[in-house]
């Protein structure tokens, strides 16, 4: 099993910046790619940005060219830096891991407990 603990939402004001960033825990050696989802409440849960293990980026294009997604494989970490944050980014951000071989347009496999951003206009 994979634990996977987000940090870092919060409220910021439109235009604004925030970093999350999300911890793995136990079998890391079975997955590779990992990832943000984030959901609104009555709305899929839809991609926000995927990382594999050697650095391969999938971005969502609502997110493309102010969100960056990076990964620290040493710490076990990923990160997802938001710039230029608009009112419609608000939504309950999620980190995923997929086990090996698998990989977006998949669901991960493993799931964090999300973390709240709020963009205020």
């Amino acid at each position: 099993q994979v634990q996977l603990v987000e940090s870092g939402g919060g409220l910021v004001q439109a235009g604004g910046s925030l970093r999350l960033s999300c911890a793995a825990s136990g079998s890391i050696f079975s997955i590779n790619a990992m990832g943000w989802y984030r959901q609104d409440p009555g709305k899929q849960r839809e991609l926000v940005a995927t990382i594999t293990r050697l650095g391969s980026t999938n971005y969502a294009d609502s997110v493309k060219g102010r969100f960056t997604i990076s990964r620290d494989n040493a710490k076990n970490t990923v990160y997802l830096q938001m710039n230029s944050l608009k009112p419609e980014d608000t939504a309950v951000y999620y980190c995923a891991a997929y086990r090996r071989g698998r990989n977006y347009p998949l669901m991960g496999d493993y799931w964090g407990q999300g973390t709240q951003v709020t963009v205020s206009s």
